[in-house]
This record gives C-alpha cells, structure tokens and sequence, in this order.
C-alpha cells in the first residue's frame, strides 16, 4: 500500500471516529432529555392535582400545603374548559401578557391580557403534550403544558456544540493542511532544484564521452549515436523540469502538431514494436506551451497507455481543433484494458494506481501541468472495459499557421 492511500484510510478512520463521537454526544443528549422531559411531566401532574385539591378542599391546613405545593412547582402552563376557552395560566412570559391601552380602559380587568398572545401560546403547548384532565367543582378541566426553556436549551445544545466544534475542526484542519503544504511544497522544491545541479555534471559528462566517441570511431551518422544523443537531451529537458519547479513556466508559441509529434517520433522507438503509433491531425494549430512540462504530460499519458495495452495494440493521437471557441483537442487512444466509468475523476487523483509499483502520481501531474500552467483541461473523454481509453487535452489556441501543411 502506498503512503497516499495509507493517508486517505487513515482520514476516513478519523472521520468515522468523529461521528461515532458526534452520535454518541447526540444519544446521551437525547437520553437527558428524555429523562427530564419525564420529570417534568411529572411535576405537571403534581401541580394539576394541587389544582384540583385547591378548588376541591376545604380544610385551610390542608389548603396550606396544597398552596406551597403549587408555588414550588414552576411549570408553564394554561388551563382550559372542555370547549377551549382560557381559564387560567401558570408560569408564561408576564412582558407579553399584557397590551398596551389608556388608563381608562385598562380599568376594565380583563382587557389587561393580551387574548393572541395566550392563543398563540396554547396551540404551542398543544402540539408539544397531550393535556391531563382534571375535575375542579365538578367541571371537567384540561391542563396543557409545554416544555421549561432548561429543556429546549438542551435539545438544541448537543447540535450547537457539535457545529461550533466541527468548524473550529475545520480551521484548524485547514490552517495546519496549508501550514504542512506550504513546507512540504518548499522541502520538495529544494529537493527537486537539488536534484537538477546534481544531474549536470553527469550529463555533460556523457555530452562529452558521445563526442569522443565519434571523433575517435568516426561514427557521426551512426544511428545508434544519434538515439544516444535524443536520450542525452532527453536527461537535460528532465533535469530542466526539476530545476524550474517551484516558479511560474514561461509559455511560448509552438505548432501542437509539431511538438507532439516530435515526442511521439522520440518514445515509439523505445517501447515494444508490437505496438503501432498512429497520428493525424491539424498542423496549423499554434497554442502556448512550456515544451519540458507539456512533453511530461505526453509521456505520462503515453506511459499509461502503453502499461494498458497487455500484448499487441495500438495508440492513436489525433489533434483536432474549434475555431469558433479557439479550442484545440488532444486526443490520445489505446486499445489497453479501459477504465471503469466510476474511475473517470479517480484516476486523476494523488495515490492511484492499478500497478504493483507506482506511486500514482504521473496522472495527477498531468492535471496539474493542463489546468495550472497551460489553462486548459484534461479528461477521460471515453473509456470502456476490455478495449479502451481515450484521453482528451483541451487547450487554448492562440492563433492558425496558415503556412503550415494540412
């Protein structure tokens, strides 16, 4: 298992850790109120039976208790007839109990209440508890309550406390994911432009040995030496690669025909001739490129379509373009194994590969070098288990050569 997909097991075993947390601070939260919402149910009935034994009892002893009994229970609460109408409150918000009107007619008692509010405040209740029904004077009476504002703080407190620790999670997660890139980023940097002044002294080493070589057995057309030389300039455009990491690529006019072709000619002689390159397109299609970054992109992909072909096959590149919308199209076909349509975005991902050995990350360049430095696009235009894939380059086409031959 490589060390990305080992990173992205380990995420996902963090985030089922974290929602086992999260449900179980839910349940318990849930179990709390459920307990209490039972307590208080039960302080309602308490308080609707010292409703009855007030209107119901004489004894003055007995009414003593039963008063301190009601007083000590808080419980918000309405008291209705059978038909409705309010007949008493208990425990509700006294700043809006009452409506504003001039003295004169605040005299009248039972204008002091405002009738909406307890209207409002009854159907609440009503849709929260069934009502306990209890007998005062021999008339029927329903008791309504609704839940203590305790209770619906804590309802909603396991949901405020996960929000507000699942965005300080995110911060931090993304502050500490920057912070770890941005080092990484340089660590590689240095490691990469390292690795550059390191291959050019054997480089020009051998520059040298190849002219030697030539001088001293007269082999300069010699086809051996001259495929000698391509794979020399090959190792100077990689250790160029690395040593401009880390800053902006330059882009410059370059006929795509001509620069995909050139690199085509320079990989078909090194891989298998049981595979069969093919080539059409449009020649006068000039777009900006940066030829070291944009030639790795084609040998990744022409990499991966050798590596599917499994025996005899054939890779096909076709280039076409819109002149409408300035597009240019980069397509490049094999005949390998294909891709499974839920594998189309996979495939460009840090860590992916089908092979035993790979790190998966010739794809996921690839990506980057199109979209990032050649602001084009890069996809699985078509792809089909058993015969093939079909990858397409989209880029921007600056202008037509017009001199250039079809």
């Amino acid at each position: 298992m490589n060390p990305y997909e080992q990173k992205r097991r380990w995420k996902y075993f963090l985030l089922a850790f974290a929602v086992v947390i999260a449900s179980g601070s839910v349940f318990y939260t849930s179990y709390l109120v459920k307990k209490i919402s039972q307590s208080e149910r039960t302080r309602a009935q308490v308080w609707a039976l010292s409703m009855k034994q007030l209107a119901n009892t004489y004894d003055n002893d007995f009414l003593t208790y039963v008063l301190a009994v009601r007083d000590s229970l808080v419980v918000p609460a309405i008291v209705t007839d059978t038909k409705g109408g309010i007949k008493f409150v208990r425990g509700l918000d006294s700043t809006k109990t009452y409506i504003k009107m001039d003295a004169q007619e605040a005299k009248l008692a039972h204008k002091w209440y405002d009738p909406q509010y307890f209207k409002d405040e009854l159907e609440y209740m009503k849709s929260q508890h069934e009502p306990f029904k209890i007998t005062m004077l021999n008339e029927p009476y329903l008791v309504y309550y609704k839940d203590s504002a305790l209770l619906t703080q804590l309802k909603i407190f396991p949901y405020i406390q996960l929000s507000v620790i699942a965005i300080f999670l995110l911060v931090a997660y993304t502050a500490f994911s920057s912070s770890r890139k941005s080092e990484q980023n340089q660590v590689w940097v240095g490691l990469a432009k390292e690795t550059a002044h390191q291959l050019g002294t054997p480089i020009s080493s051998l520059m040298a040995w190849i002219e030697l070589i030539k001088e001293k057995f007269n082999a300069e057309t010699d086809p051996l030496m001259a495929e000698m030389e391509n794979d020399v300039k090959r190792l100077e455009i990689v250790a160029d690669r690395f040593s401009k990491i880390g800053s902006k690529p330059q882009l410059e006019e370059h006929s795509v025909y001509a620069v995909v072709k050139e690199f085509v000619d320079y990989f078909k002689v090194r891989v298998s001739s049981r595979i069969t390159f093919e080539m059409t397109g449009n020649r006068r299609l000039i777009a900006g490129l940066n030829i070291p970054l944009f030639d790795w992109v084609l040998e990744n992909l022409l990499k991966n379509a050798v590596n599917a072909i499994e025996g005899p096959g054939t890779i096909r590149v076709q280039i076409t373009g819109n002149k409408q919308k300035k597009l240019i199209f980069i397509d490049i076909s094999d005949s390998g194994k294909g891709i499974p349509r839920s594998k189309f975005d996979t495939v460009f991902q840090p860590g992916y590969t089908t092979r035993k050995r790979g790190w998966g990350l010739g794809l996921s360049l690839t990506k980057r070098i199109i979209q990032n430095y050649h602001n084009g696009q890069i996809f699985v235009k078509e792809s089909e288990v058993g015969k093939g894939t079909t990858f397409r380059i989209v880029l921007k086409t600056m202008k037509y050569d017009k001199e250039a031959k079809l």
